[in-house]
C-alpha cells in the first residue's frame, strides 16, 4: 500500500499537478532577480505556471476526447439515445454528455439537433445539463487540483443533476415550450462515412488547435484573475466572504457565477485561488458549476430554442442542483481535504 500510495501521489503531484513545472518557473522569476515569495514574483510565478499547466492539460484532454467524439457524431448519438427510455435514457444521455464541447453555447446546437430528431424532451435536458457542466476533461483536471476524491464526487453530483433534473422535465410534459421552428425542422439523416485510425487522429488535432484558440482569452482572463486573488487580495476577506462565517456563500458564489462565460479551464485558476485563501470547497465548486453551466450568454441562446417558461426551469433546477451541492461538498470538505 505505501508504494501505491508513493507512485499515485508522485502521478497526482508531478503529472497532473506539474509540481515540477512550478519550481522551474519559482527559480526562473528568482533568477531575473524578483523573490517568488513576494506579492510580484508570486503573481508572475503563479500566473505562467498556471496558464502552462491548463493549456498543456487542455490540448492533451482535448485531442483524446476529441477522439473518442468522433465515434459518437450527432446521428449516431441520436440512435444510440433512442434505443432506450425511461430513467436509464437519461443516464446514457448524461454519460454521452461527457464526450461532447467544453462549454455550455457549443453544446446547444447539439441539443436543438437532437431534439428535432424525436429524441424525449427530458433526455435531451439530461445531456445539456451533463455537457458543460461534467466532462472527462473537468474529472482529469480537478484531479489536478482538489485531488481524486473531489474529482470523482464532483462528476458524479454533475451527473445526478443531469438526470434527475431531465427526469423531472420529462415529467412536466414540457414539449409545447420548444420553439416551434424547431419542432417543425427536419433533420437530415446522413449516413457516417467510417473513419480511419488516421483521420480521427486528424480531426482531434484539429479540435485541438481551434479549442485551444476559443479558451486561451478565457484561461488567461481566469489566471490572471486567480493570481490577483492569491496574492493581491487578504486572506480575512476572503474568509469573511465565503468562508465559514457566511453561510450564503454557496448561494453567493452561485450568482456571481451566472454572467461569466467560461468553460472549466478558465474557471479553475479562480477556484484554486479561492480555496487557498479559505473560501469552502462547495463555494468555490458551486462557483465552476454556475459558470459553466448557467452562463448568460448560453442562456440567451437556448432562449432561441426554448420558451420562457421551459427556460425558467431549466435554470431552477441548475440552480437548485448546484446549491445543494455546494453545501454538500461544504459538509464533506473535512473529509475529502
Amino acid at each position: 500500500m505505501t508504494i501505491m500510495k508513493t507512485v499515485w501521489d508522485f502521478f497526482q503531484n508531478e503529472v497532473l499537478g506539474m509540481a515540477w513545472l512550478n519550481r522551474l518557473i519559482g527559480s526562473l522569476v528568482e533568477w531575473i532577480g524578483i523573490d517568488p515569495a513576494s506579492r510580484l514574483g508570486g503573481s508572475i510565478q503563479f500566473f505562467f505556471y498556471d496558464v502552462m499547466k491548463i493549456m498543456i492539460l487542455l490540448g492533451t484532454l482535448i485531442f483524446l476526447i476529441s477522439y473518442i467524439q468522433s465515434y459518437f457524431p450527432p446521428e449516431r448519438t441520436k440512435r444510440i439515445l433512442g434505443r432506450f427510455h425511461g430513467v436509464l435514457a437519461n443516464i446514457i444521455a448524461a454519460l454521452l454528455g461527457t464526450v461532447t464541447p467544453f462549454c455550455s453555447c457549443s453544446s446547444i446546437p447539439l441539443f436543438i439537433g437532437f431534439t428535432r430528431a424525436g429524441l424525449p424532451l427530458g433526455v435531451t435536458f439530461s445531456f445539456l445539463i451533463s455537457s458543460p457542466m461534467v466532462d472527462l476533461g473537468s474529472l482529469v483536471l480537478l484531479m489536478s487540483i482538489f485531488g481524486w476524491k473531489v474529482a470523482v464526487i464532483y462528476v458524479v453530483f454533475g451527473l445526478i443533476i443531469a438526470v434527475l433534473g431531465g427526469t423531472l422535465i420529462e415529467k412536466l410534459h414540457l414539449e409545447d415550450q420548444i420553439e416551434s421552428y424547431i419542432k417543425n425542422g427536419r433533420m437530415l439523416d446522413l449516413p457516417q462515412e467510417e473513419l480511419h485510425v488516421k483521420d480521427r487522429m486528424k480531426y482531434a488535432a484539429e479540435q485541438v488547435v481551434s479549442t485551444a484558440k476559443k479558451v486561451a482569452p478565457y484561461v488567461l482572463i481566469g489566471v490572471f484573475i486567480g493570481a490577483v486573488i492569491h496574492n493581491w487580495i487578504p486572506q480575512e476577506f476572503i474568509v469573511t466572504l465565503l468562508g465559514n462565517g457566511n453561510p450564503f456563500g454557496v448561494i453567493l458564489a452561485t450568482i456571481c457565477g451566472v454572467p461569466m462565460y467560461a468553460d472549466i479551464f478558465g474557471t479553475i485558476p479562480i477556484a484554486e485561488a479561492l480555496l487557498v485563501k479559505g473560501a469552502l470547497l462547495g463555494v468555490v465548486l458551486s462557483f465552476m458549476m454556475a459558470v459553466t453551466t448557467l452562463s448568460l450568454p448560453s442562456i440567451i441562446l437556448l432562449r432561441k430554442a426554448v420558451k420562457p417558461k421551459l427556460l425558467g426551469i431549466f435554470i431552477g433546477i441548475c440552480t437548485v442542483g448546484i446549491i445543494l451541492v455546494g453545501y454538500l461538498f461544504n459538509l464533506l470538505q473535512s473529509i475529502l481535504i
